[in-house]
């Protein structure tokens, strides 16, 4: 059993705080999320047995991780200290055991990753944007993998520029990275700067956002980009209402983003402590989000996010300490969160909890018990057939694989 830790303030640093942001007063609810104090309490629940884990070395820090639609190869995106950069290892995951890294891309700073439909091209955040790698040419690990990038520009912006997440839009025509470090989300016309040849990098415009965005998700439909922020804006003076500052969690007109980015946030809501990442159902109804530093999984209904923010959240559960990543296995019935514990709090550890939807959604005990993980664990993806679960091990330079089909 995992034993909970006494309540306590919030355990990370102050986020920096970007340019002033447009919000819509009108659009800005509260939620239920703002009764979450900023915590390091964890809740207790077993060990799961986890049938298959393994562990493959990656040569660096690991961030990012996505696995193409047949299976056959994962890129994992990590940092290399001794660098003073990051490349993108391509690993074979077919004919051994484990992962096997065949091939290294070097970039600039590769941190989060998301394909193009197809799987032809791969986004890798850095700088200021993104770098555009060509899937085939990664695969065969050519030196000319790297297309060209992505880059918003512009004065504040740090050395990297902050850019953490990438998504893309269904059609594949825009791009868009969250810029940790500005507070904002940088729009590009992806379709633009490929038939440019990168001569220029499709820059639309920003996003404008609360402290610190982090994780995005586009819904199903692709109607809307949902985007986290550690910080709200009109919090960053004081603690929020519950003793803490709350983070955001806002809604995007996808649309309205591609063509007006500086008006697209339809509504935005509070979700508790530094929420970092996020995830939708396989039908767009349910929009999954973890809080870090209030140790939860935070469920909200999509529909209600727009018309009536402040009762759209339809789920919370307390999980381990600092929770970032998150997935959905067994066909949308079970979520995996990777408590991170990346500040290292005294008597906590890594893990991966399990959550029951359903009885998360109808206000039951849901945290289903723990899997092992390696040190820091950050960000996940599900390999075709949703049998393995693919990890990142930031803190212990590993990827892991874990057997999610026999979960309780």
């Amino acid at each position: 059993m995992l034993t909970a830790v006494a309540l306590a303030g919030c355990s990370g640093g102050t986020p920096r705080a970007g340019p002033s942001a447009h919000i819509s007063p009108i659009a800005r609810a509260p939620n239920a999320a703002s009764v979450l104090r900023c915590s390091t309490a964890t809740a207790a629940a077993p060990h799961l047995a986890a049938g298959l884990v393994r562990l493959s070395p990656v040569p660096g820090d690991p961030f990012g991780v996505a696995v193409t639609s047949d299976g056959h190869w994962s890129f994992v995106s990590y940092l290399s200290a001794s660098q003073g950069g990051g490349d993108v290892g391509v690993f074979a995951t077919t004919g051994s055991a484990s992962p096997r890294l065949v091939h290294q891309i070097p970039v600039q700073q590769g941190l989060g990753m998301a394909f193009t439909p197809g799987d032809r091209y791969l986004l890798v955040a850095q700088g200021t944007g993104a770098a555009v790698l060509s899937v085939p040419a990664a695969e065969q690990g050519a030196r000319n993998a790297v297309l060209g990038t992505l880059s918003s520009g512009g004065a504040g912006h740090s050395a990297f520029g902050g850019a953490i997440e990438v998504a893309v839009s269904p059609d594949g025509r825009f791009a868009f990275a969250s810029l940790e470090y500005s507070g904002e989300i940088a729009v590009f016309n992806l379709q633009r700067a490929l038939a440019s040849h990168f001569r220029t990098s499709g820059f639309v415009g920003n996003i404008p956002m609360g402290i610190a965005p982090v994780g995005m998700a586009v819904s199903p439909d692709g109607d809307w980009l949902y985007a986290t922020s550690e910080v709200n804006r009109v919090h960053q003076r004081g603690p929020g209402a519950a003793g803490g500052a709350q983070g955001s969690l806002s809604v995007i007109s996808l649309h309205k983003a591609e063509t007006d980015p500086a008006h697209s946030v339809v509504s935005r809501v509070d979700a508790g402590c530094s929420p970092v990442r996020v995830v939708t159902s396989a039908s767009g109804g349910t929009v999954w989000m973890t809080a870090r530093e209030s140790d939860m999984l935070l469920g909200f209904s999509a529909s209600q996010l727009r018309s009536d923010p402040s009762h759209a959240m339809i789920a919370r559960v307390q999980v381990g300490e600092a929770p970032v990543g998150l997935a959905l296995v067994d066909g949308g019935q079970l979520v995996v969160v990777a408590d991170s514990n990346r500040f290292q709090q005294r008597g906590a550890s890594s893990s991966l909890a399990v959550v029951n939807v359903a009885a998360a959604v109808a206000g039951k005990p849901a945290l289903v018990g723990y899997l092992p993980a390696g040190g820091f664990p950050r960000q996940m993806e599900l390999e075709p057939g949703g049998r393995t679960l693919l990890v990142t091990n930031f803190g212990s330079q590993q990827l892991e694989m874990v057997n999610v089909a026999n979960l309780p």
